[in-house]
């Protein structure tokens, strides 16, 4: 309900700032938030020759081809003087996203089409797990501190071994391996959800805790700071790990303490303490690797995991062919099956993610969200925060609308202000210490066919604002 209002808010003011930049002559075309592509340039106006100034109109007469003239002025480096019949159109910036009509195509090529192809694999092994019976075998050992942290989940529950690996492909940064994971959890804690319509407790603390993101190897952050020359690319591995362990413990919290959990619980502190030391650990071996090292480690050990998870499946499956027997099935059929639920869910989806993504489009082209973000660097900037801080905003007022956009502005802020400034540094962590709220709504309670989301929406807002304010500590006590 809160996501639906929240959805019609952006799509309706969005639209109206377009209408009055249009009429107020802020924008000659509308065609670009219907059509344009990323980083085009922007229509502004369109004049005759002669209401050009003196210098321009010189030059376009004076030109072999009077096509196009780019002015090389420094106050307008990236104005664009197009000259045809007559009239010269005048194009300034770069559009800042796809229009909405390419966002439509993106979305279900770039995005759904190779998700749909992720859920297949990835649901076919889980059908395979729990067949096989290893679903029920982890879910039994990991029952005791589950029951702990979602009281309402009966004991050995199908849905503690999907949010067990969902937890851990995130940690290990296997995103094409924890959405599948965590769909197949959000599907069957909702078969003991009482209020269908409505998030039950359960959903929203998985929810919240999926979403604060805990990662101990951002791979894709290392290989944006590879490609921009960074000096080491691993060198925001730390802090990327401290901000989204802050974001995991503070969701946890928060929720907890809205669903009255027992924090006194010894297994519940014992499975927290040990949490701590594996992490303190693991930070402590990295940080004493050299760069090649550092490097050689993040590039391998998700990728070896997913590996090994792969293979685990399979070996422990044909070892236990007897159960596929025992179901009327054989190992390839089930995992044909789970493939096939992994399809429909997919398609299931496509809907909440295309009506997300295209509001967020059109929040985006329309200006709004430039002003909003540009009104906030203002605030900062004036409450004595350095420009350094200012400058990498963008990144995470971003992040919890679009995965896609905010890395786009981690890139740009990479290559304008270098991969070793602190702008890019804290750029990077913004991306890392969190998820993609909105998306992430609209495809884990979409694809149960959640309408009201209670106030998993605001906590992991929250979460995500915790997150940001974490990250700008830690980048400015590491560098």
């Amino acid at each position: 309900m809160v996501l639906s209002r929240f959805w019609l808010v952006i799509f309706i003011s969005s639209i109206v700032f377009i209408v009055v930049s249009l009429f107020t002559a802020n924008t000659y075309t509308i065609d670009s938030v219907l059509n344009g592509k990323k980083d085009d340039p922007i229509l502004v106006s369109e004049k005759y020759i002669h209401e050009l100034p003196a210098f321009l109109k010189d030059s376009i007469k004076k030109a072999p081809d009077q096509t196009m003239i780019i002015n090389r002025d420094t106050l307008n480096a990236d104005t664009t003087y197009v000259y045809k019949n007559k009239t010269v159109k005048i194009y300034s910036g770069l559009q800042k996203s796809d229009g909405l009509l390419p966002t439509c195509k993106s979305t279900l090529v770039d995005l759904i089409l190779p998700l749909i192809a992720y859920l297949a694999f990835f649901c076919g092994l889980m059908e395979l797990l729990i067949v096989s019976g290893a679903s029920g075998n982890l879910a039994k050992i990991l029952s005791p501190v589950f029951v702990k942290v979602f009281p309402s989940i009966p004991k050995n529950h199908p849905s503690i071994s999907y949010m067990t690996l969902n937890f851990a492909a995130n940690f290990l940064g296997l995103d094409s391996a924890a959405t599948p994971f965590g769909l197949k959890a959000m599907e069957s804690l909702q078969e003991i959800n009482p209020d269908k319509d409505k998030a039950s407790d359960a959903q929203i603390m998985f929810m919240c805790l999926h979403a604060s993101g805990l990662t101990l190897i951002a791979t894709s952050i290392i290989g944006y700071r590879a490609a921009a020359n960074a000096s080491n690319p691993a060198d925001v591995m730390l802090p990327c790990i401290i901000t989204s362990f802050i974001g995991t413990i503070a969701a946890f919290l928060i929720v907890g303490i809205k669903q009255k959990i027992n924090f006194k619980s010894a297994s519940l502190l014992i499975v927290l303490m040990g949490l701590i030391a594996a992490i303190v650990g693991l930070l402590m071996y990295v940080n004493h690797l050299d760069i090649i090292g550092k490097n050689y480690f993040t590039s391998n050990l998700s990728g070896l995991i997913l590996i090994a998870i792969i293979a685990f499946t399979l070996i422990f499956s044909f070892k236990n062919e007897k159960k596929f027997s025992e179901a009327n099935t054989t190992v390839f059929e089930t995992f044909v099956v789970g493939a096939n639920n992994g399809v429909k869910t997919g398609v299931t989806i496509f809907p909440y993610v295309l009506g997300m993504l295209v509001a967020i489009s059109l929040f985006r082209n329309s200006g709004l969200f430039e002003i909003i973000s540009d009104g906030i660097a203002f605030v900062f900037s004036n409450m004595g925060v350095s420009k350094e801080i200012t400058n990498a905003l963008p990144v995470a007022m971003l992040r919890p609308f679009s995965s896609a956009g905010s890395r786009g502005f981690l890139i740009d802020s990479m290559n304008t202000f270098g991969a070793d400034s602190l702008t890019a540094r804290l750029s990077s962590i913004f991306q890392c210490s969190a998820e993609s709220t909105f998306y992430v709504i609209a495809v884990y309670f979409g694809s149960v066919n959640i309408k009201n989301t209670r106030y998993a929406l605001g906590t992991m807002l929250l979460v995500d604002l915790i997150c940001v304010i974490t990250a700008i500590f830690v980048a400015t006590w590491f560098f």
